[in-house]
């Protein structure tokens, strides 16, 4: 018998901090990738191989979010806290509630705030942030 398998993007639910993300937009909205180098090599002159395991658990997180989302405002909230202060931090939480799929991240902040845009429809923003010790579980 086939396996059959559901995805349904309103079970997707992201948490930074204690702020429930809303607002996605249509499409890809969530993105995470790693920031390190994953597994690389050298080969000596005698053609013997030695290879060095990155240890950074860091990663990207790209997330679009709808232009009126609620969540814009508190992503610029914690940026600018972070530039005054040094204490704009959150946790992440991002889970497939269908799948098997969840990322955490108990240290996250914006590395790049959304440009900002307005057109004759609805646009949307997306941020960049980074995820120290992150781990998909």
């Amino acid at each position: 018998m086939a396996r059959m398998t559901t995805y349904n993007p309103r079970k997707i639910v992201c948490a930074f901090g204690n702020h429930m993300v809303s607002g996605f937009a249509d499409d890809s909205f969530i993105t995470i990738e790693p920031v390190g180098d994953g597994t690389s090599y050298v080969i000596g002159a005698d053609g013997e191989v030695a290879r060095s395991i990155d240890p950074s658990r860091v990663y990207t997180i790209k997330i679009s979010l709808l232009q009126n989302s609620r969540t814009n405002a508190y992503l610029q909230k914690m940026y600018d806290k972070d530039h005054q202060d040094g204490n704009g931090t959150f946790s992440v939480n991002i889970n497939d509630l269908l799948g098997a799929q969840k990322f955490t991240s108990g240290i996250a902040w914006i590395a790049k705030p959304a440009s900002w845009s307005r057109g004759k429809t609805q646009g949307n923003r997306e941020w960049e942030i980074t995820a120290a010790d992150g781990e998909f579980k």
